[in-house]
């Protein structure tokens, strides 16, 4: 389910009042008017309203009740000549009948492109995943190692001659803690990595980006790259799909490590910063590495356009449409006096209200 559908759904209840209120404004009209005037065909507005409902069933469900409507109309109207009113009453079954059948070919076309979306956010969620594959595995060996020797540690205190309680106590403490940050590490990566539909929660922008530079922190590393964060304090919560905005912050976060990459290896340095002013959240990945090309800058979140050697131009193009599907937007500029800075902006819950 996309977030258009989901907002849709939210409001259901208002779309469905107008349904019924037109519905019941025609039925009125077409009976109470001569049988000459073919006052039913305007179900057929009503049938295209009910696509809005994202739902198949609701309209099957419309277009059933508007042909039921239109017969009980023909046979409780006593205006107008019948014979007219029957040819009427055929033609706006038949508009009906056809209406209907475009609506659910209209639907199903929105229902595959959804999942077509859905998919390709996924597929570009398993390539991040596999390029972090040297990092998530670096930041699970750590504490691994960590419960291997304090494992070890109180084997060796437990053997002492007397044991020493208070020491193993503090190794077996420690295994915990290392277990701990292994399954966190562990349980962050299956997430980006699941295959489940979008969902609408809060999201406290400032732990993502934390969580976020987690699963990057050992390539960060190894890259020998300076981190740097700046979080703003008391940010206000936005409303929107967990995975979704770590998959746009991954993305810009291992562009920039590729772009430090690509450059100076003495002087590495990546920013991920986050600003508000109550209405918005803005955050932005900032890297002093070998920037963008010329004339990128108007193309570089397109389909299938990329500034890397065999790249498929899908990560920020996807990244555009989830930020786009939040309500915010996604924008890129240069960094002077060298590299680039990605980032994008949400509307706060302020914002909305």
């Amino acid at each position: 389910m996309s977030f258009d559908t989901a907002r849709l759904h939210a409001e259901k209840p208002l779309l469905w009042l107008a349904i019924a209120v037109l519905m019941l404004g025609i039925f009125v009209a077409d009976t109470i008017t001569e049988l000459q005037i073919a006052f039913a065909v305007l179900y057929v507005v009503v049938v295209l309203i009910s696509v809005q409902a994202g739902r198949p069933r609701a309209v099957m469900l419309v277009g059933t009740v508007s042909v039921f409507l239109t017969i009980v109309s023909y046979l409780l109207t006593r205006f107008g000549d019948p014979d007219a009113g029957l040819a009427n009453c055929a033609l706006s079954l038949v508009a009906i009948g056809a209406a209907t059948y475009l609506a659910l070919r209209i639907e199903a076309a929105n229902l595959a492109a959804r999942q077509a979306h859905a998919d390709l956010a996924h597929m570009s969620r398993m390539m991040l995943v596999g390029e972090l594959g040297t990092s998530i595995a670096h930041e699970v060996s750590q504490p691994l190692a960590a419960i291997a020797a304090n494992g070890n540690a109180a084997i060796r205190w437990l053997s002492a001659s007397p044991p020493n309680g208070a020491e193993t106590r503090k190794a077996l403490e420690r295994i915990v803690e290392a277990a701990g940050r292994a399954g966190d590490v562990i349980g962050r990566v299956r997430g980006l990595a699941a295959r489940k539909p979008p969902s609408r929660e809060l999201v406290d922008m400032a732990e993502l980006v934390q969580e976020t530079l987690a699963l990057a922190l050992g390539e960060i590393r190894g890259s020998q790259i300076g981190l740097r964060t700046e979080l703003a304090n008391d940010l206000p919560a936005v409303t929107g799909d967990r995975v979704q905005l770590q998959q746009v912050i991954l993305n810009f976060v291992v562009n920039a490590i590729e772009a430090l990459k690509a450059g100076r290896a003495d002087d590495r340095d990546l920013l991920v910063s986050l600003a508000t002013d109550g209405r918005k959240i803005t955050l932005s990945v900032r890297d002093n590495g070998v920037g963008l090309v010329q004339g990128a800058l108007d193309k570089i979140f397109d389909p299938f356009y990329s500034t890397k050697p065999g790249g498929m131009g899908v990560g920020l193009a996807i990244s555009r449409s989830i930020v786009e599907a939040h309500g915010g937007d996604v924008y890129a500029a240069p960094n002077y006096p060298s590299g680039a800075v990605f980032g994008f902006t949400l509307p706060t819950d302020k914002a909305k209200d």
